[in-house]
Parts: C-alpha cells; sequence; structure tokens
C-alpha cells in the first residue's frame, strides 16, 4: 500500500523538509523588522518571550522595545538636514535596531544541537 503522502518516508525530523517547515516561522518573523525598515523591531522578541516566557526574553523584549521608542523620538526630534554625527547616530540607532531584531528573530531559540538525542541513539 502507497503512503498518503508520497514523500512520508524522507520527511522524518532530520530530513530538509522537515528542517525547511521548522524554520520558515523564524524567518518569517525575523523579516519583519527588514521589511518595515525598523519600526516594528520589537516584534520577534515579542513572539518569543510570549512562546517561551523566560525573563532573558522579556528583558530582550524590553531591550528592542526600548531602542524602537528611542529611535522614533530621534527620528521626531531631528531636523530634515542632518549632517555629520547627527546622520551618523540617525543611521547607527536605525541599522543596529533592524539587524540586531533580525538576528534576535533569526538566532534566540535554535536548536544548536548537532547530535542525536540519547533516545534515539540507543536502539
Amino acid at each position: 500500500m502507497k503512503p498518503a503522502v508520497p514523500n512520508a518516508v524522507e520527511a522524518g525530523p532530520r530530513s530538509p523538509l522537515a528542517m525547511v517547515r521548522r524554520a520558515t516561522p523564524r524567518v518569517l518573523l525575523a523579516a519583519v523588522p527588514l521589511v518595515t525598515l525598523g519600526m516594528l523591531s520589537f516584534v520577534p522578541s515579542l513572539a518569543i518571550a510570549a512562546r517561551r516566557r523566560r525573563a532573558g526574553d522579556w528583558a530582550a523584549f524590553a531591550g528592542f522595545a526600548s531602542a524602537n521608542v528611542a529611535w522614533l523620538l530621534w527620528a521626531a526630534l531631528t531636523p530634515e538636514d542632518t549632517q555629520g554625527a547627527e546622520f551618523a547616530a540617525d543611521l547607527l540607532l536605525v541599522l543596529v535596531t533592524t539587524l540586531g531584531a533580525t538576528a534576535h528573530g533569526l538566532f534566540a531559540g535554535a536548536s544548536w544541537r548537532t547530535s542525536r538525542p540519547a533516545a534515539e541513539g540507543a536502539a
């Protein structure tokens, strides 16, 4: 009898298909700060903190939320014709919030385990 899904045998926990399915939500969540150019940089850390409910995750969320508030205040108070150090500070704040939140969304909570679990290895 054929399986209902043709690749059901290949779709084990370590197969490429399973890895893509596990990584897709994390990649989409990490893309939010990039797509919004840092305006929603707190969203990945909020989702991670709400899912895992750990103090360190909530601290990361507080950090990204406060950086976002600082970025919005800085943008509101900075004149349009900035040059030199003010422009460099604007650019640095935008880059840190955007790229930092993206990296946090991609790598926070990622499984770094390279060996198989003991229960799976003992047969």
